[in-house]
């Protein structure tokens, strides 16, 4: 009897139940794509990061965990004292320039030591930059700005050559010399991060204290631990910017699940009166108006899932590089996020159908 009521309710309004279920929608695909797209972009770049095959990597004192922010004020000549440490194999001098020109980018610009430390790139076409003005680009890129070797692109507003194209995963998506890069930025070439690749990888702490003690003040870090550095607790801003989302979805939905019951119930003022005649009790119709929300809140739940898997799916088709992830655990949050703005929603216009 109380199901058919609710869901005779929602058919008398159609209009006004389909707005409000996709207005719970907003609500879930705002969190879902928007908190898909910083976790995407902040694990991918991790994964990345950890790719390059380094054990350890050096930076200048206090540099933030996000390379993208690093600044080039290391000397190259570092890498030499690194090297004469007994427990160093290999160490890759990169000298980092974000590119936001198309996209946030990192651009690498590296030497003969950076294959030493990565085992080598996995070519899918052409091969290393052998003269000025040229770059390698990983397949997402590659695929993103329709590039093929010997392609003229203009990057960081200087016209290079494609010379080859490589599987991603190992550090950047572009690729060009050190010396290159530097006459680019117009600045003498310095490193951003030093990849420290060690003898024996049980001995990585022995080796991090080593360089520590070499480098004092320099930070230095753990590959493995990188992935659990870059979440949005330890990147600045980023954790308000998650919250603030969250916090607007759900000021959204409150208002819109609002505005529609508090409608609804002035216009269902007869029908609830004769159920008050016919002996309902308050928390009969209270608990009726809760159910009715609940029910346009499911639906919103579930469409809006659908809908932001599908956007997903289009933007990484048209944008390849382009990472949004979304997670099972943010999937429930955003559910109860919709059910509780719906809750509250309705709290005030079901104690005054109640009454």
């Amino acid at each position: 009897m109380k199901e058919q009521m609710i869901f005779a309710g929602l058919k008398a309004r159609p209009v006004r139940t389909t707005v409000t279920v996709l207005a719970v929608a907003l609500e879930v695909i705002l969190i879902l794509i928007i908190i898909g797209l910083t976790t995407g972009i902040t694990d991918e770049t991790a994964r990345r990061t950890a790719g390059v095959g380094a054990e350890l990597m050096v930076q200048a004192p206090d540099a933030d965990v996000l390379l993208a922010t690093a600044e080039n004020s290391m000397a190259l000549s570092l890498a030499d004292k690194l090297r004469e440490l007994p427990g160093v194999k290999a160490v890759a001098p990169v000298m980092l320039k974000m590119n936001i020109q198309g996209g946030i980018e990192v651009v690498y610009g590296i030497d003969s030591h950076f294959t030493e430390v990565t085992g080598g790139f996995h070519w899918f076409q052409g091969g290393l930059f052998k003269s000025p003005n040229e770059i390698v680009v990983d397949d997402l890129w590659a695929k993103s700005h329709s590039a093929q070797p010997g392609d003229t692109i203009k990057l960081l507003n200087t016209k290079l050559t494609v010379a080859g194209i490589v599987d991603h995963g190992q550090g950047a998506r572009v690729f060009m010399s050190i010396d290159d890069l530097s006459t680019v930025l117009g600045q003498m070439p310095r490193a951003g991060v030093f990849y420290v690749k060690v003898n024996d990888p049980d001995q990585v702490q022995a080796v991090k204290g080593e360089i520590e003690q070499l480098l004092k003040g320099y930070t230095v870090r753990d590959m493995k631990m990188m992935r659990d550095l870059m979440t949005s607790s330890n990147i600045p801003g980023l954790d308000y910017f998650i919250n603030a989302v969250v916090a607007i979805s759900l000021i959204i939905g409150i208002l819109v699940i609002f505005l529609s019951m508090y409608t609804t119930i002035t216009e269902r003022t007869r029908e609830i009166g004769i159920l008050r005649a016919m002996g309902a009790s308050k928390g009969f119709i209270v608990g009726l108006i809760f159910q009715e929300t609940t029910v346009v809140c499911v639906l919103g739940v579930i469409f809006g899932t659908g809908a932001s898997f599908f956007i997903q799916r289009t933007l990484q088709a048209a944008f390849p590089t382009l990472m949004i992830e979304i997670t099972q655990d943010w999937i429930i949050r955003a559910a109860v996020f919709a059910i509780l703005s719906g809750v509250i929603g309705s709290f005030y216009p079901s104690l005054k159908a109640a009454s």
